[in-house]
């Protein structure tokens, strides 16, 4: 694209979008890297861009992206579309109808290495920590509350799933089967629901794809299925399943409709955990890649607008969700977790400063061991059906995670005075790898390093060579 046609470009956006001109200027201009020297973030390869996502709080990086105009300050030109589903979602991706979608983190994993739907899909971008609960329906509490410690008229959390097991047990020994629902197979609703299930005795099934079986319930206790998560409310209303983990604000608004009780939350699974990821195709990136590390620019900027100052931009952004094009929930049910505090039995209100984290610990940052924790659990529970050696995984996590587009975008924004360097990792010496994490409701130390060392820790769970 020659200059001419690119500021031509520009005015056309800048009149459709209501860019101004200092904007524009800047998508245009040359950008001085951290390191003294001058570097070009090229002019976008495609302006006019759709995403898609579905409706759920964390979404929000990309609905203040797009309503503070950060986005503009990139020449980009962006329509967000709410989508059906995951699958929905991930095939308009793959199929070129979408630029790129707000995922699920196991969505580029699952789909690059061949579970479902095979494409390479890779994520520069982690949209947030933390977000999700577990909640189960009134009748169930009922029948767990009796199992769950006390202290002053309350319960004391984390509430863990061995209060659920007597009522499991119970039902089988009356022929009943234990449903829930998850959001998809390779999401972290589902694997987090596992997760909780397994550390309290409840094995929750297995999946076969080498045999042809994609139910995910062989040998389960507690039945687990899809639903969408805007239905999960009504659907177990209904009685179709008594329990579900998703993301906000579904299981606030089951406090809010007085028919469930969130249980416990992912932050109580696991401290601080890699939630969605902002999700593109192999092929798109390598066509656009100056509109990618622009499209990342606009959202790690979203993203510190959602954490700064100790999280006082968060009633404006659920002004901004609770309007029907991004979330459409009520604004008082979104607010109930976006604003750091979080319900679980109908008044029994609890400070949980960081039950929507989108910038800080780094929250943004590609890691290579969050991937691997994912690809882990598709093995522990059968998605990946045979033994997988730790380069197996570390290669896999490198395919789909990119802190190298990370890189490129933060160090832009450094350079010109949005960020600090010190609101990023040092990419000079990061190796994409945490700590090993200790922070679970089993305690079992998670080290991306080791991935077939830490399988061999769990009870229950397919691990080394063992095959169904």
């Amino acid at each position: 694209m020659t200059r001419s046609t690119w500021l031509g470009s520009c005015a056309k956006v800048a009149s459709s979008v209501r860019i101004g001109f200092k904007s524009a200027v800047l998508a245009a201009g040359l950008i001085g890297a951290s390191n003294g020297h001058a570097e070009e973030v090229g002019y976008p390869e495609k302006e006019e861009l759709k995403f898609g996502f579905i409706k759920l709080t964390d979404m929000a990086p990309l609905a203040v992206a797009y309503e503070k105009r950060f986005f503009e300050d990139e020449g980009l030109y962006v329509t967000l579309e709410a989508q059906a589903n995951w699958k929905v979602l991930l095939d308009r991706v793959i199929d070129g109808q979408l630029d790129g979608a707000h995922m699920l983190a196991g969505q580029p994993l699952g789909a690059t290495i061949g579970y479902g739907t095979q494409s390479h899909i890779i994520t520069a971008f982690s949209m947030d920590l933390n977000g999700n609960a577990i909640t189960v329906s009134n009748d169930i509490w009922k029948q767990m509350k009796p199992n769950i410690p006390h202290e002053g008229g309350k319960p004391v959390h984390p509430i863990k799933a061995d209060a659920l097991k007597p009522v499991v047990e119970s039902y089988k020994d009356q022929g009943k089967p234990f449903k829930m629902g998850m959001v998809f197979p390779v999401s972290t609703h589902n694997y987090e629901l596992r997760y909780w299930l397994a550390a309290g005795g409840i094995h929750p099934g297995y999946y076969a794809p080498h045999k042809g079986d994609s139910s995910g319930q062989l040998s389960a206790d507690a039945l687990l299925s899809v639903t969408p998560p805007p239905q999960m409310p009504a659907t177990m209303e209904a009685g179709t399943i008594y329990g579900y983990c998703v993301g906000e604000p579904w299981n606030q608004q089951a406090v809010f409709k007085g028919i469930g009780v969130p249980v416990v939350t992912d932050y109580e699974i696991w401290k601080n955990n890699p939630e969605k990821v902002f999700g593109v195709s192999k092929a798109w990136a390598d066509k656009n890649p100056n509109t990618h590390i622009r499209v990342v620019k606009a959202m790690i900027r979203a993203a510190m607008w959602l954490d700064e100052n100790n999280n006082a931009n968060r009633q404006e952004a659920v002004k901004m969700l609770a309007k029907p094009a991004y979330v459409g929930a009520d604004a008082d049910v979104i607010a109930n977790s976006m604003t750091g505090t979080f319900e679980y039995e109908k008044g029994d209100k609890r400070e949980v400063p960081d039950f929507n984290v989108f910038f800080r610990y780094n929250a943004t940052y590609p890691y290579y061991s969050d991937a691997i924790w994912y690809l882990t659990q598709m093995r522990r529970w059968g998605q990946i059906s045979e033994q997988k050696p730790d380069t197996w995984y570390k290669d896999i996590a490198k395919k789909v995670y990119r802190p190298d587009i990370y890189a490129q975008a933060a160090k832009a924004l450094i350079a010109e005075g949005k960020a600090k360097a010190s609101d990023f990792p040092e990419f000079a010496s990061e190796s994409g790898f945490k700590p090993a994490q200790t922070h679970f409701i089993d305690n079992i130390a998670f080290d991306g390093s080791q991935p077939n060392a830490y399988l061999e820790k769990f009870d229950i769970g397919l691990k080394g060579d063992t095959q169904l």
